[in-house]
């Protein structure tokens, strides 16, 4: 017996010797890829010295001679801590993801190529202007400069995912950049879905019932617009209400449930403590680690840019110079429209235009699969726009036998100049010269918020597609493609778009609001993002009378939900009389309890409390009992809940009440009945996952901000170095939105909120404020990879100066890069 022990200690000791030392080469392995920031480098391609200053926070300030130059040393600084990131995201936008993670991504390779996101980006390079095609060929030779470093040192390969995934590192180039861009207009525009799915409800529940789930106005209390029950919904054989919708890594391409949500104002110096003008920004996109910010400041010819900028591309998005700020919200302009083409029933290679039956554009392509053989495609183009497979969003249940859909979009342009835009919008020192700027914009639509000391402007910038008066769906559904009235007739002039400069009121915000009152065809759009965030804002400028930096840092973090407030007397209308009337340690007490926190409960989604997560699970419950039976199969595309629809059904807004009767249940509920069964319900689902006692339940521990490696954030044990996790306040409605998964795993993860914040105070320029969401580093080894996430989870930022002695400041390193003499 003793022997066996000592063999089995002797075993024991070698295993866990030789996991030591599994776990001594990987952290080795993983840390030769960690960039160094102090050192010199001999590169090609440049004109001059450039000096790549990393502050305490890892943020680089970049100097060079020329221009050129400086965008050179963006993209090098970029390559050094964004390499693998910056390398999905092409591989992305060219279809080939399949070449290195095989099958599971074939989804996503095969839409992107019916797309032509990468092609459109190759023929759209001549067209920019010569001042971006200079930067983007600079950023390109930065980039190339870094590969080829890390080639002949050996850095680790650049990355530790290059370890896992032999993925080759091809030279960047300049359609590399716009490609990435296309991938980001991509993953905010959700109006073809939004098409889909508004048919698949229509044939499910009627338009009637159409109207209370996705209603044609963003206000829920609003008349209905004279038509709406008539909408046309082009149906034939074969098409039905159920049927798979088809999301090919939604990382990539949204969800349109999340959609595009962020938040911008600008607030003029009469209504300034300090005198001059205050400009706020947080646009909010998808969670992920690294996120798709990276802070950065450019001393640029015509002065200092710091801001956001994506990896990938040479442009400061959001930000500000010493003279101008500028920030970003998504605008929702419908620039999407899907077509049902009609094939020739003698021949599948023609469809049905105005003119009568023509081939497509036809041309083969080939996606190359790891460890299988490759798969072929047949690409087909119509006069409207790419040919869009039927097993992607739902079409296949809405297409009938001989069609298929093709889609317009403004991006699909070989001519795509919104890169240019946003090189002559760091350029620009005035409001005049910002607005302007904007013209070459094309998509996604976008509201540009604009402030310098003394003015404050909105410019809406994008293409809007000219629809005619007569067109048959008014682009709300699928329409016929072969019909000329259906057709775009180009595109609305910049001047049309919605404009607005120093108003009297002396703010301008948006929170993807709606912008504009114009009715069909020049009203931009009939979906919008928010009516609730825009009340809160409104509240809260209207309490103030007098505004500064640290009053709009409380405005972009408060956490109070507008909707939380209208919904819960709402739902409890028949159950506050209840409360301190039921037995101790009864279903009934526990209940009263609950209400009890709620009727004194303020509305703040505070991470500490439970309330919020109370209120959450009871709207969840009344969302899927109102809604589960009617829609079957389809409520997965609305798992998450819709304040809108439940204020409509409770308040019987043109008979909408007719939701709460459970279908197949014996008699007929009332929604009262309704609210205290989901009540019940959400109880007892939070006391089995939380405990029994309320004073236990924080809503933080639901509400994680999960900021996941896109690739390996689902992979045991990797998971655990790579995704980024955090207890946070705010929620789906709230200003400092944290969007909920609505998964039934984890539905009250925090997947969707402000990447990066930014307040700009133009009294003193350099006491402004930012931050993003994890770190600058995308390497989990780095100190840099979430430290300032940390901040970001607690409320707090870093300072924005464009002082370069503040920068050397204790700075994590200087890189100096210099041309080559060879």
């Amino acid at each position: 017996m003793l022997l066996a022990l000592r063999w089995f200690l002797r075993a024991f000791a070698v295993l866990a010797a030789m996991f030591a030392v599994a776990i001594g080469v990987v952290y080795y392995l993983a840390s030769r890829s960690l960039p160094e920031y102090s050192g010199t480098f001999r590169v090609a391609g440049l004109n001059g010295p450039v000096e790549i200053v990393r502050d305490s926070h890892n943020v680089p300030h970049i100097f060079g001679e020329t221009d050129e130059d400086v965008f050179y040393g963006l993209g090098f600084a970029h390559a050094q801590d964004r390499l693998w990131q910056m390398s999905v995201l092409r591989r992305t936008a060219q279809g080939r993801l399949s070449e290195v993670f095989g099958r599971r991504t074939l989804g996503a390779d095969e839409l992107l190529r019916h797309l032509d996101i990468y092609g459109l980006a190759v023929a759209s390079v001549e067209s920019q202007d010569d001042e971006t095609i200079a930067a983007l060929e600079s950023y390109s030779n930065g980039v190339n400069a870094w590969i080829e470093i890390v080639n002949k040192e050996g850095f680790g390969r650049g990355a530790p995912e290059f370890y896992l995934f032999e993925a080759e590192v091809r030279p960047w180039t300049p359609a590399d950049s716009l490609a990435i861009m296309n991938l980001q207009a991509l993953q905010l525009s959700t109006h073809l879905e939004d098409e889909v799915l508004r048919t698949r409800v229509a044939a499910r529940v009627g338009p009637d019932r159409l109207l209370d789930l996705m209603p044609d106005e963003p206000d829920s209390r609003a008349i209905q617009p004279s038509g709406a029950r008539a909408l046309p919904v082009f149906s034939g054989p074969g098409a039905v209400a159920n049927a798979s919708n088809r999301h090919p890594l939604p990382y990539i391409f949204g969800r349109r449930d999340l959609g595009g949500a962020s938040n911008a104002w600008a607030i003029a110096p009469e209504k300034t403590a300090s005198g001059g003008a205050i400009l706020a920004n947080d646009p909010h996109l998808e969670f992920s680690a690294p996120s798709i910010w990276m802070l950065a400041r450019l001393e640029l010819s015509t002065g200092g840019v710091i801001g956001g900028t994506v990896p990938g591309m040479p442009a400061v998005f959001v930000g500000r110079s010493p003279n101008l700020g500028w920030a970003l919200t998504y605008a929702y302009i419908d620039s999407q429209d899907l077509y049902f083409e009609q094939l020739d029933p003698s021949n599948s290679d023609r469809y049905l235009t105005p003119d009568g039956y023509q081939e497509f554009r036809s041309r083969i392509s080939v996606i190359n699969v790891k460890d299988e053989p490759p798969v072929s495609l047949v690409l087909r183009w119509t006069e409207n726009g790419p040919v869009i497979p039927k097993e992607y969003y739902g079409i296949e249940s809405i297409l009938p036998e001989g069609y298929v859909m093709s889609l317009a979009w403004t991006m699909l342009n070989p001519r795509n100049t919104s890169m240019s835009a946003a090189i002559g919008l760091m350029k620009s020192s005035s409001i005049d010269s910002a607005i302007e700027s904007g013209r070459p914009f094309k998509a996604p639509g976008m509201n540009l918020t604009l402030a310098t000391r003394n003015e404050i402007a909105m410019q809406t910038v994008g293409s809007v597609p000219r629809r005619q008066i007569f067109h048959e769906t008014k682009g709300r559904v699928p329409s016929p493609g072969w019909k000329y009235r259906n057709r775009w007739q180009g595109e609305l002039a910049y001047e049309q778009l919605p404009r607005i400069r120093n108003p009297e009121t002396g703010v301008v915000a948006n929170t993807n609001d709606r912008i504009t009152t114009d009715e069909f065809p020049e009203h931009l759009s009939f979906l919008w993002g928010d009516n609730q965030r825009i009340q809160r804002l409104r509240n809260l400028f209207d309490s103030r009378d007098v505004h500064t930096k640290e009053s709009a840092v409380q405005t972009q973090l408060d956490t109070v939900s507008y909707t939380a407030r209208a919904l819960v007397p709402l739902l409890a209308r028949e159950l506050w009389h209840t409360i301190g009337t039921a037995p101790e340690d009864s279903k009934s007490a526990i209940r009263q309890e609950a209400l009890g926190r709620l009727n004194r409960w303020t509305g703040d989604m505070n991470e500490f409390r439970p309330e919020p997560l109370i209120y959450s699970a009871w709207i969840r419950s009344v969302h899927g009992l109102l809604a589960k039976d009617e829609l079957g199969t389809l409520f997965e595309e609305f798992k998450r809940p819709d304040p809108v629809f439940i204020e409509r059904v409770f308040l019987d807004i043109g008979g909408a009440a007719a939701w709460c009767d459970i279908k197949h249940s014996a008699g007929m509920e009332s929604c009262d009945e309704i609210s205290l069964l989901a009540l019940d319900e959400a109880l007892s689902t939070l006391r089995s996952a939380y405990g029994s006692n309320i004073d236990n339940w924080r809503w933080g521990d639901a509400h994680q901000a999960a900021h996941d490696h896109t690739v390996l954030g689902g992979v045991p044990i990797l998971s655990w170095f790579f995704n980024i996790r955090q207890s946070t306040s705010g929620g789906d409605n709230t200003l400092n939105v944290g969007r909920t998964s609505g998964d039934d795993e984890s539905p009250y993860m925090n997947v969707h909120g402000a990447g990066y914040r930014g307040v700009y105070d133009f009294s003193e320029p350099d006491s402004s404020l930012f931050v993003i969401a994890t770190g600058q580093s995308g390497h989990p080894l780095s100190r840099h990879y979430e430290d300032l996430g940390q901040l970001w989870r607690r409320g707090e930022y870093i300072g924005m100066t464009l002082d370069p002695e503040l920068a050397r400041a204790a700075p994590v390193g200087i890189t100096v890069l210099e041309p080559s003499t060879e």
